[in-house]
């Protein structure tokens, strides 16, 4: 079995000396003991840096517990396959595995591939590694999210939205510190939305200078893999008329099927929009506001909703099915053009394949804890001009609860994020409660005293 090499013997990073680095970061966990775990918004640990402080801020707020010495299984065996076949990621592996684990079976290094929200995929490399590895839960199926497992690569990467090193005594669970990590996110190449994170485990060269630029070259070269992916599977989906007929039946399922789930993830962006984009099979369509409606509600009820129901959630006032019903007869002509298999069902009214709305990215990320991820995802309160009871509730739901969250356990940086959003123009609380947060010499605090100080003008008027 490979020895871990100690974090102390890594180059320099930032011209400080890798053992000062991790004696700093023990000094900074026996700061926290001192405290019993706490970490006050003005505390600050000399040496250690604002990033890595921020993420144990978070990772504190979010009650992660640096003493549990496994991260949580997230998914059993039968579900995280059926998960992985079914995830966009999958299509990247051939990639990953020639660029990465390939390479890692002599460096003594590990591999994993994470969703939009840490839950790790696939772990693959060096085969004592992995071994040991298992001892702290880093296996397939286990949450390594920061709201669960503290500071991590793969976990903070998601949370922050760029490339992180994090080595040694950094990382915020104890169980971690004989390992480090590099990880960069991956972002879906056509829309930008973020459909997970890559990660190298192990060794020194785990955290080197040039591991960074390999981790991030990997995901730009799985990038540019599944966009050719996509337009290889475009131009077999515009074949013409006749050599659809004589392919038969048989060319719309098994592996041209297969190919288009493990692409795409069919898709209903709602938020900040008035008019819904729904997107499948790499497809994209601009919905009427009444279409975006419909779908945004259907989305929301998968066992699907009678006419009755779907009449109150959708009209304001008094509203004879047959309106619906017409309706129902406009929209089903616009995803026939999309997409047959997309037609929705009646009796109940039920969409047939799985639609994801953003919407429901947001509240997922928030149960979870992972509420830096949900304000990434935010865009804007769900159809902002619409008055459907249905959505109105909606809409009232995730930004409450993005609030709710964003105040009770954000840092300085995500409450000034959420400042910047047009329904928290006016929101006094979030920015004394950054204020509060914010070092006494930070520069960010000059614009929140003018904010607050409009505010009480234009509030007191």
């Amino acid at each position: 079995m490979r020895n871990l090499v100690h974090p102390a013997a890594l180059p320099p990073a930032g011209g400080v000396t890798a053992e000062l680095r991790q004696q700093h970061a023990s000094t900074g966990h026996e700061e926290l003991d001192s405290r019993g775990l706490a970490f006050p918004g003005n505390l600050q640990l000399p040496g250690l840096s604002s990033l890595i402080q921020e993420s144990w801020r978070r990772s504190a707020q979010l009650h992660a517990n640096p003493d549990n010495p496994e991260a949580p299984l997230a998914m059993d065996r039968e579900e995280l396959e059926e998960y992985r076949r079914q995830h966009p990621l999958a299509a990247i592996m051939p990639v990953i595995h020639k660029l990465l684990v390939l390479p890692s079976h002599d460096s003594g290094m590990l591999v994993a591939v994470g969703d939009e929200v840490g839950r790790l995929l696939w772990v693959e490399g060096d085969a004592a590694l992995q071994r040991r590895a298992e001892g702290m839960m880093f296996v397939p199926g286990a949450d390594w999210s920061e709201a669960t497992v503290g500071t991590s690569a793969p976990g903070t990467a998601l949370a922050l939205g760029r490339g992180i090193q994090i080595s040694g005594a950094e990382h915020y669970k104890r169980s971690v510190h004989p390992w480090s990590c590099t990880a960069v996110p991956f972002h879906d190449p056509d829309s930008g939305a973020l459909l997970g994170v890559v990660d190298i485990t192990g060794t020194a060269s785990a955290v080197a200078p040039h591991t960074l630029s390999l981790v991030e070259a990997t995901v730009a070269a799985a990038q540019a893999h599944l966009r050719v992916e996509r337009l290889q599977l475009a131009a077999a989906g515009q074949s013409s008329p006749s050599r659809r007929r004589n392919a038969g039946p048989a060319s719309h399922s098994g592996r041209d099927a297969a190919a288009a789930g493990s692409l795409y993830r069919n898709s209903l962006q709602l938020l900040g929009r008035d008019q819904a984009l729904l997107s499948i099979d790499g497809r994209t369509v601009a919905l009427s506001a009444r279409h975006s409606e419909i779908l945004a509600l259907l989305s929301t009820h998968p066992a699907g909703l009678n006419a009755e129901e779907l009449c109150t959630l959708l009209y304001p006032g008094e509203a004879s099915t047959m309106t619906l019903r017409a309706e129902m007869v406009r929209l089903r002509k616009v995803l026939q053009q999309l997409n047959p298999d997309a037609v929705p069902q009646s009796r109940p009214y039920r969409l047939p394949m799985d639609l994801v709305p953003d919407s429901g990215q947001v509240l997922n990320c928030l149960q979870r804890g992972a509420h830096r991820i949900a304000l990434e995802i935010y865009r804007g309160a769900v159809l902002p001009r619409s008055e459907a009871p249905g959505i109105v509730e909606l809409r009232s739901r995730v930004s409450s609860l993005l609030r709710e969250a964003v105040l009770t356990d954000g840092s300085a940086e995500s409450l000034l994020k959420y400042a910047e959003l047009p329904e928290a123009r006016d929101d006094v609380e979030v920015r004394s409660a950054a204020l509060k947060l914010l070092p006494p010499r930070s520069p960010k605090r000059a614009a929140v005293v003018s904010d607050l100080e409009r505010l009480d003008k234009e509030l007191g008027a």
